[in-house]
């Protein structure tokens, strides 16, 4: 009887599966990257330097604050609790309206000339519904794709978090891209950039009908359990706690500086051209997208920590002398992009499917979701402001030697990690 409670549980509908959990994360950052895009019209209009309360320029201040380091890890944590407690397919449900709701929310929010305060108010309100939503949604999508898979498939269906999260990224650029092209700017300013919010609302209704059609991957033992109390995870698996975050560290700073910071770190440091930046940016994330499946099937090959070390050395290796190449080349640019997401890939292709092997099923979406938001927030989401530090401070140089020191010691993480790419999933 024990065999079968660790014994993987395969799905009738895999595809289906991998799309339930796919299609809420693509709109996930659809949303985040469209808010980023369109954040300086965003902000004149909802922001307005002019505006003679000051609470407006507060507002907006604890709107980035809130949602980049406070809400994620709650999210993870609460969403996480739903997912152990209720079933994952629950948890996935209430992270998809919670987008779609927070997405509308930002598209209808007036402006500050219509409603004073009360828009500033609105925009950090549905700003903080998503930041919920991103640390639960990793929570819940983590462990829901990797229990689907079946045998020697859990790297593969691992690698798609990655796949959509880098689809709804490129959705979110080249809607953007759309628009600014499309439109004056007056129309930009005046109702353009809430479209592609009004966009991701009906994108989440979309990713509702296809998740209530998913199957639950919890065994039937899980759900006739007694239900894990919210801190039950960081209370009775400490040392795994601190094992995700040892393996988060050095990923998301060389994920959150790869794909987000280096156009910017190109243009401040070696005088690239911003529209060489972008493109060159976009083709290697485009790239990036395509390389996941082929990581996570390498691991279900060769096992998980021959790729997680290939990445943590190579980045803690060859960061330093990558980022020192950037010129104003944009080809030199476009092969550095392409360098570092092959390596980025031995991490982000398989992150889903470590990080689900190191809990057990009882709370293994909290024990994922809380310690690795709260790592992302701490490492990932400050890359781009620790990078802008250290140039403002004339020391631009120490950036990649940080973000190489973080992947070193996540490789000395990697080295003492025992394999578990071809050991059964408790269940």
């Amino acid at each position: 009887m024990t065999r079968m409670h660790t014994a993987s549980i395969p799905t009738r509908r895999p595809v289906r599966q991998l799309l339930a959990a796919s299609v809420g994360n693509a709109v996930e950052w659809y949303d985040w990257y469209a808010y980023t895009f369109l954040a300086t019209y965003i902000a004149a209009e909802v922001f307005p330097e002019s505006a003679d309360d000051s609470l407006v320029p507060l507002l907006s201040t604890f709107a980035v604050f809130a949602v980049g380091f406070f809400m994620r890890p709650l999210g993870g944590l609460l969403m996480g609790a739903v997912a152990d407690r209720r079933g994952r397919r629950a948890a996935l449900t209430v992270t998809i309206l919670l987008m779609g709701g927070s997405s509308l929310l930002v598209g209808l929010t007036p402006s500050y000339d219509t409603a004073g305060v009360l828009a500033p108010v609105l925009l950090v309100l549905a700003r903080l519904l998503q930041g919920l939503s991103v640390g639960g949604e990793f929570a819940a999508s983590t462990t829901f794709l990797v229990e689907s898979a079946g045998p020697g498939r859990r790297g593969l269906f691992s690698s798609f978090q990655y796949v959509s999260t880098t689809a709804g990224q490129l959705l979110a650029s080249g809607i953007a891209a759309l628009l600014v092209a499309a439109l004056s700017d007056g129309r930009l300013h005046d109702w353009g950039w809430r479209v592609p919010f009004v966009l991701g609302a009906l994108f989440s209704l979309v990713g509702f009908w296809i998740r209530r059609g998913a199957e639950e991957t919890r065994s039937a033992e899980q759900r006739r359990a007694p239900r894990p109390g919210l801190l039950e995870a960081l209370r009775r698996h400490p040392r795994e706690s601190l094992l995700i975050g040892g393996i988060t560290a050095g990923g998301t700073i060389a994920y959150y500086t790869w794909t987000s910071y280096l156009p910017t770190y190109a243009e401040l440091n070696a005088g690239l051209a911003k529209s060489d930046a972008l493109l060159a940016g976009t083709l290697s994330l485009a790239f990036f997208g395509l390389l996941q499946p082929l990581g996570g099937l390498l691991s279900d090959r060769f096992g998980r920590r021959p790729l997680l070390l290939f990445f943590g050395l190579g980045f803690a290796l060859l960061c330093v002398p990558l980022l020192h190449l950037l010129s104003d080349s944009f080809v030199v640019m476009l092969l550095v992009s392409c360098a570092g997401m092959i390596l980025l890939t031995g991490f982000t292709s398989i992150s889903a499917a470590v990080n689900a092997e190191v809990f057990p099923p009882r709370v293994r979406a909290a024990g994922i979701g809380f310690p690795y938001s709260l790592t992302v927030a701490l490492f990932g989401g400050t890359a781009p402001y620790v990078g802008t530090l250290f140039k403002e401070l004339d020391h631009s140089g120490l950036f990649p030697w940080y973000v190489a020191v973080l992947c070193l010691l996540s490789s000395l993480v990697y080295l003492r990690l025992p394999e578990t790419a071809h050991k059964e999933l408790e269940r």
